[in-house]
């Protein structure tokens, strides 16, 4: 259970902090954006090299897509992670229902070989700041120097 007040919950998208008068006090401000946790499944199917490859391709294709869509504004590979099935997390411009939807058109969520987890993460307005950086398209263009 939260101990943010729902009242103080910025909706999407994510509200500007206030200008504020010296001297007087405010309600804190949120932001919210949706994360997207992507889980290797304990039933995803087992594939080649050259198809896991293929996959992870059409993975990254599909995300750089997302951020050049506007949807997508940061994530990547999650690693020295505790649990080895959580392999990456996206951070979403856009409402849960939505990034449950589009995560769900990944070409590795469709193949069976991710599951995804959704929800809604809350920081005080303005502590979080993503830059517009291109995302990969395949795994040659991520090993570029």
């Amino acid at each position: 259970m939260s101990n943010v007040d729902d009242a103080a919950i910025a909706t999407y998208p994510a509200a500007p902090a206030l200008d504020l008068e010296p001297g007087l006090i405010h309600r804190m401000q949120f932001d919210s954006h949706t994360l997207v946790l992507l889980v290797l499944r304990p039933d995803a199917p087992k594939l080649t090299d050259e198809e896991a490859a293929e996959l992870q391709d059409r993975h990254l294709a599909f995300r750089a897509d997302l951020r050049d869509r506007g949807y997508l504004i940061g994530g990547g590979p999650l690693v020295d992670q505790d649990d080895e099935r959580l392999r990456g997390i996206s951070v979403m411009s856009c409402d849960p229902e939505t990034a449950r939807r589009l995560a769900n058109e990944d070409p590795a969520v469709r193949a069976g070989r991710l599951a995804i987890e959704v929800m809604t993460w809350i920081v005080p307005a303005g502590n979080v700041r993503f830059e517009d950086v291109p995302a990969p398209r395949s795994m040659a263009e991520a090993e570029e120097d």
